[in-house]
């Protein structure tokens, strides 16, 4: 019986966009992700639930097994950093708010033996989302639907055999003003960092997955990016003997292997997925209130 690999340690793991709620989630993908690692820290960093576009008619059992796992982890030791992001950003309000392991945060400072990082979402840096956000919710159902495009697409070059496409990065990269926006979304995040003296920043929002070393009037700062689980399925990794690294789902060889055979009892947590809201809610507060 083949047996799952030995899960990676790591101390810090940052992941953003994840979107669950929407049609472009990749939840089965982050899921074989997660049970890939162990992290000490878990950084959420905003737009994890898709709020925005939350339905409903719409909530798939590999959705609620992330929410469930992301809890067993929090169960387990692992410090969760829940970031509020636009498309959270009704939690915005409860801000500050501590239920075991899990914090609900607009911002966060880690002191790393690498330097500081900073980490925030960083819509507050979108002109759309401060002055036109009826214009930023249009654009995320048309960015939706996209996405739905894109599997179609990318449904049919499977059958001929040919590779996936990713129209929606296609787009951005085509469009001048889309890719000024993104630099200059990462100038202004190297910026504000570097005059408040922290050496890293890292952010999600765009999903553009980096690390790059910027340059600003007050020194250098390494930008990061989580990218998202969207398109990209991308998370920032950190180890005080590598530091930060890029991690990308499409290149890890051991993600893309057959799963595992899993003993033969049946699989609690996934069973749980498809239990009524109201007893996996209750079961949740339990799970995350643990020590």
């Amino acid at each position: 019986m083949m047996k799952r690999p030995a899960k990676r340690r790591l101390e810090v793991c940052v992941i953003s966009d994840v979107h669950l709620g929407t049609y472009g989630c990749h939840a089965p993908e982050l899921l074989r992700y997660l049970k890939s690692i162990r992290p000490r820290t878990l950084v959420l960093n905003g737009d994890i639930v898709d709020i925005w576009q939350f339905s409903k008619s719409y909530w798939p059992a590999a959705h609620m097994r992330v929410v469930r796992h992301l809890a067993g982890m929090a169960a387990k030791g692992t410090r969760i950093h829940y970031l509020t992001g636009n498309h959270d950003e009704l939690l915005r309000k409860f801000a500050g708010t501590r239920l075991g392991a899990l914090s609900i945060e607009n911002k966060l400072l880690l002191d790393l033996p690498h330097g500081q990082t900073w980490l925030f979402h960083g819509d507050v840096f979108d002109v759309t989302m401060r002055h036109s956000r009826w214009l930023a919710r249009l654009g995320s159902h048309g960015y939706d639907l996209l996405i739905l495009l894109n599997r179609l697409v990318n449904w049919g070059l499977h059958r001929l055999g040919r590779p996936r496409v990713a129209l929606s990065k296609a787009v951005k990269d085509r469009v001048k003003s889309a890719v000024s926006l993104v630099s200059d979304f990462e100038q202004t995040a190297a910026t504000i960092a570097a005059d408040r003296g922290y050496r890293y920043v890292a952010c999600g929002h765009i999903h553009c997955p980096e690390i790059k070393t910027l340059a600003t009037s007050a020194g250098q700062v390494t930008y990061l990016n989580s990218g998202d689980w969207v398109e990209n399925l991308t998370a920032l990794e950190y180890t005080s003997a590598a530091g930060w690294q890029l991690y990308r789902y499409q290149d890890d060889e051991a993600q893309h292997q057959p799963e595992p055979a899993e003993t033969p009892e049946p699989d609690e947590t996934d069973a749980a997925a498809d239990a009524p809201a109201a007893e996996l809610l209750a079961d949740l507060l339990r799970e995350i209130s643990m020590k």
